[in-house]
């Protein structure tokens, strides 16, 4: 079914079309438009649709398309609903904002491509190209001793915003236990160095004072690693001292997905 104008419809488009009034000129411009994408109700400015010229949606607002309509009136749009969420944040906001851990970008790029906006396609293959870079390289976390740097543990993966996600973790775990003394450690992009890391029969043991209050053992960081991991859909891909006889024992801690 076509959308068919009403005589009200046709009557604003009349006086928006020939009226020299400001204030009618702007919320000619400024008039909302409801769609329906696939089951989806969406609400926004007519301005927003037609940010970019040629785009379907510019041509279904400004009638060179014909759309379909819904028992409501509304445009109807036989695509994701879900996904045209980014669409029009995208149109509003004229860059690609995307949520942490999306992972539907082919599915995004296929919506671009039928709505035509080659903005968007462009950008949605950036995000791409680039997490395909970083899924190539390996990003690490090293906690280690700021007096001996062999003693600690390094954490590998291929996925740097897991490694972002224990490291916040980490810091977090630490500074609770801390007590307010956070000068007790340093942070840097990939380092957190404690001022003090001693053994004790009981394993090495991240220590707050020189009177060997602990905060936690490195083990236990291990083991927090570890099930962080593997909640997250990571396997432990090896271990680069496993000689110990315990992965917890090891030197360093390999993930992937």
């Amino acid at each position: 079914m076509e959308r068919k104008i009403n005589r009200k419809d046709k009557e604003w488009e009349d006086k928006c079309n020939n009226s020299e009034d400001t204030e009618i000129s702007t919320n000619c411009k400024t008039s909302l438009i409801t769609l329906n994408v696939g089951g989806y109700l969406y609400i926004t400015q007519k301005q927003t649709l037609i940010k970019y010229p040629d785009s379907f949606l510019e041509g279904v607002v400004n009638g060179k398309i014909l759309s379909p309509i819904d028992a409501d009136g509304h445009y109807f749009i036989d695509r994701d609903g879900l996904l045209f969420r980014h669409i029009l944040n995208f149109l509003r906001n004229g860059e690609l904002l995307l949520p942490e851990g999306f992972r539907e970008n082919q599915l995004l790029a296929q919506e671009a491509d039928y709505f035509q906006l080659k903005a968007l396609a462009d950008a949605v293959k950036a995000r791409w190209e680039k997490e395909q870079q970083a899924a190539r390289e390996t990003t690490f976390l090293e906690i280690t001793d700021n007096h001996d740097r062999s003693q600690g543990l390094r954490i590998f993966c291929n996925a740097p915003d897991f490694i972002t996600k224990i490291k916040s973790r980490i810091i977090l775990v630490s500074k609770s236990r801390l007590d307010g003394f956070p000068e007790e450690f340093s942070i840097s992009s990939n380092v957190i160095q404690f001022k003090y890391l001693i053994k004790s029969e009981n394993g090495t043991r991240l220590v707050l004072k020189e009177d060997n209050t602990f905060i936690c053992t490195l083990e236990t960081l291990k083991f927090e690693a570890i099930m962080m991991a593997l909640k997250c859909g990571f396997r432990l891909l090896t271990s680069l001292d496993c000689s110990k006889g315990s992965i917890v024992h090891s030197d360093a801690l390999h993930f992937i997905k």
